[in-house]
C-alpha cells in the first residue's frame, strides 16, 4: 500500500484537487493533515506516469509525493542547517559581512549544485577568510541568520513523538551549537574552524565533513539507537546531501538545487519543514 501526499503553502490546496486525483488513480479516502496545505490518501499500486502527475501538480503550486504506507513515522531527524533550518549559508554570510567579493558566492552555489567538489570548495573559501576576527562568527549570528519555516515545529514534534534529533552540517560548529541549541536539537556535527590569537587562519579542521561523513553520522547515529537508516528522515537541499537523502528511509530534498531533485525520491519545493510531519502522516493537532 501506497500513500499520495500533497502539501502546499498554507490556503494553497484546492479541496478539489486530492479528489480529482485520488478519482483518477482509483485511491481511497482523502485525509486532510491540515486544512488548505496538506492532504493525502491510500493507493494499492503506484501510478503510471508519475514525473507527469507531479509535474502538472507542481504547475498548480503543490508538492506531490508517493509514499510507502508502512513505517512512515521515523525514529530519527537528520538535517542538514544550511538553506535548510536556517535561510542562510553561513560561509557566505561571513563573506557578506567581511566585505569580501562576489566570486566567493560562486564558488558556493557551484559547489551545492555538485559543479565542485566539496572539499575542495570549501577549504578555498575558508582560505579567504584568514585574518578575519573570530567575533565575524557572532556578528553573522546576530544579525544575518533567521531560522527556516516550520523548523522549531518539526524538531519539537518528533522529539515529543520519541524521536532523536541531529543537525549534520558541513558548515561550522560555531553555527551549528548555536543553531542546534536554540531548535532543540540532541546532537549537532559540523566542521571546526582554526583559529589563532582571535582570528581566523584560513583553515578548518580535518577531516571535512562533507557528504560521506553525513551518511556516517546517520549509520552510527541509527546504531547507536538500535535502529536502522530506515526508520530516519533526512533533510537537505545541496548535492553533499544525496548520500544521506538516499540512505534514510524518508529522504526530502527541501527547496533543493535542480541537480538535487533529479536524483531525489521525495521532493518539497512549496511547503516548510512541517511538510516533513505530514510526510510521516502528523496532522496540524499533533504539531507542537
Amino acid at each position: 500500500m501506497y500513500i499520495a501526499s500533497l502539501i502546499a503553502e498554507p490556503g494553497k490546496l484546492d479541496p478539489s484537487l486530492p479528489v480529482a486525483l485520488r478519482n483518477a488513480l482509483g485511491g481511497g479516502d482523502v485525509s486532510w493533515l491540515a486544512q488548505g496545505r496538506a492532504a493525502e490518501f491510500p493507493l494499492p499500486a503506484l501510478p503510471a506516469h508519475r514525473a507527469d502527475i507531479w509535474s502538472q501538480c507542481q504547475g498548480k503550486g503543490v508538492d506531490l509525493n508517493f509514499l510507502t504506507a508502512v513505517g512512515r513515522r521515523k525514529r530519527v531527524l537528520i538535517a542538514d542547517m544550511d538553506s535548510t533550518m536556517i535561510d542562510q549559508e553561513c560561509i557566505d554570510e561571513m563573506a557578506a559581512e567581511a566585505g569580501l567579493g562576489d566570486s566567493f558566492f560562486e564558488i558556493t552555489a557551484r559547489a551545492m549544485n555538485g559543479e565542485l567538489d566539496f572539499e575542495t570548495a570549501l577549504t578555498e573559501r575558508v582560505g579567504l577568510l584568514r585574518g578575519q576576527p573570530v567575533a565575524l562568527i557572532d556578528r553573522v549570528l546576530a544579525r544575518r541568520i533567521s531560522y527556516a519555516a516550520g523548523g522549531a515545529s518539526l524538531v519539537a514534534t518528533m522529539r515529543a513523538n520519541g524521536a532523536f534529533a541531529a543537525l549534520v552540517s558541513g558548515g561550522f560548529t560555531a553555527f551549528t551549537s548555536a543553531v542546534a541549541a536554540h531548535l532543540g536539537f540532541d546532537e549537532h556535527r559540523a566542521n571546526t574552524l582554526l583559529t589563532d590569537q582571535g582570528v581566523l587562519s584560513g583553515a578548518v579542521a580535518q577531516p571535512i565533513l562533507g557528504r560521506d561523513a553525513k551518511v556516517t553520522a546517520l549509520s552510527e547515529i541509527t546504531e547507536r539507537l538500535g535502529i536502522t537508516a530506515q526508520d530516519a528522515v533526512a533533510v537537505g537541499d545541496g548535492a553533499n546531501d544525496l548520500g544521506m537523502l538516499g540512505t534514510a528511509g524518508l529522504g526530502v530534498a527541501l527547496h533543493a538545487k535542480p541537480a538535487v531533485q533529479e536524483q531525489a525520491d521525495t521532493i518539497i519545493n512549496f511547503g516548510d519543514l512541517t511538510s516533513l510531519l505530514y510526510l510521516q502522516g502528523y496532522c496540524d493537532a499533533e504539531l507542537a
